[in-house]
């Protein structure tokens, strides 16, 4: 599980961020056991949500996270023929490009918390550091730290990282993490944090990997059991849609509809509507970060799903039967009556809510809703859009009509 990133320099996010996805004392019933032996009172959200207005960074957040999953997988290969480090810093300052880029994140595997993170420049890897809490005691352990600056980069204080280290060393080169390298040599203790990686911190953004998700939730549909799974996910949606099947020559897949004479089969490439094509490539990740206990990242959650739909996305994460894996949703959202009571059951608590802004100058920050300590009865969403919060636009009732009246009806100033 995941309980908090950290990162800076980063698109829109010039100084240092950090999200938490531990619970707090505002949590009245989302809340999960972290698992951790030394600290049982320690929980964490099965749902985070973040808010804020167009282009204040919500994105760039989750963006932030998937970098850093995609740099741990692909830095040793990946990187090899590149000139630099295909890092994004802040571009509205020629200064940022000069200073590193920071990425850690703190989670929780089998029962030991892990403190993991490195900071890269455009040629190298500046710094890297792995600590380990086995059992989540309060003693740290250092299991290997980085400095480019330091005479002996490469430093193993204590006796906690066991198996080879300076074989490793010699194979890593400065613009590569040592955690892929000693992931490609199987190391028996490095290689289940870069594992973490690869089967966690999956990013669901509108549009860019529509495709792909369609490829995935229709490759599904070849095990029964998950067929059957997608199927009855489809028939919730209410789309009027009982079956799928597949054409044995072309391959073309079909939804079956309910029509006054039995099933109609439809094409979906052809005939579906965007709604249902949304949802149908949305259940398949869903469903296999729940079997795997994921942390799924999903921009816009809102955006092609109806506002009920969204309400109960954000319940199936909470339900600790249907999600009973543990995994996790952090996403962007816009649509506060997921912050109000207008569901018969709130979807979000104030602990789950984090809220984005940008400064005049384009530097964005992230902070939890609960820095304003907001009460229980407090209407969310109601003093969210009056800005109470902060994170909504600075637009006056009508700016948009009286902008445009301003140069004539027919277009002319």
């Amino acid at each position: 599980m995941l309980l908090r990133f950290r990162g800076s320099n980063h698109r829109s996010f010039r100084d240092e961020f950090e999200v938490w996805l531990a619970a707090s004392k505002f949590n009245q019933g989302t809340r999960r056991p972290a698992g951790l032996a030394e600290d049982p009172e320690l929980a964490y959200l099965p749902t985070t949500a973040i808010y804020g207005s167009n282009a204040s960074g919500k994105s760039n957040v989750l963006h932030a996270v998937r970098w850093m999953r995609q740099a741990v997988l692909h830095s040793v290969h990946g990187w090899s023929a590149l000139d630099k480090i295909p890092r994004e810093p802040y571009e509205l300052d020629a200064a940022a490009r000069a200073d590193a880029s920071l990425f850690e994140v703190d989670i929780v595997l089998d029962g030991d918390r892990y403190v993991y993170g490195f900071e890269l420049s455009d040629e190298q890897v500046e710094a890297e550091w792995l600590h380990a809490y086995p059992g989540g005691q309060a003693r740290r352990q250092v299991w290997f730290e980085r400095d480019a600056d330091s005479g002996d980069p490469f430093s193993f204080p204590g006796e906690g990282l066991k198996g080879p280290k300076e074989s490793l060393v010699s194979q890593t080169r400065p613009n590569a993490l040592f955690l892929t390298v000693a992931a490609a040599f199987n190391h028996p203790h490095l290689k289940p944090i870069h594992d973490w990686f690869r089967h966690n911190l999956w990013w669901i953004s509108p549009g860019r990997d529509f495709e792909e998700r369609q490829s995935f939730t229709r490759k599904m549909l070849d095990d029964p059991r998950q067929r059957a799974r997608i199927i009855d996910l489809l028939k919730v949606a209410d789309l009027g849609i009982v079956g799928t099947e597949v054409d044995s020559l072309s391959g073309e897949l079909r939804l079956l509809h309910n029509g006054p004479a039995g099933p109609v089969p439809l094409s979906y490439e052809r005939q579906e509507s965007m709604g249902t094509r949304s949802w149908f490539a949305f259940v398949g990740p869903v469903l296999t970060a729940l079997d795997r206990g994921a942390v799924l990242l999903v921009d816009e959650l809102d955006t092609s799903l109806h506002p009920l739909f969204a309400a109960d996305v954000l319940r199936l994460f909470a339900d600790p039967v249907a999600n009973a894996h543990n995994a996790q949703l952090v996403c962007t959202l816009h649509d506060v009556s997921l912050l109000g009571r207008a569901h018969i059951i709130q979807p979000l608590e104030r602990d789950q809510v984090r809220i984005t802004v940008k400064s005049p100058a384009g530097i964005s920050r992230i902070y939890p809703l609960t820095d304003a300590r907001p009460r229980k009865t407090e209407a969310l969403d109601r003093n969210y859009l009056a800005g109470a919060y902060g994170g909504v636009p600075t637009l006056t009732v009508g700016e948009i009509a009286e902008t445009l009246i301003e140069y004539g009806t027919e277009g002319h100033a």
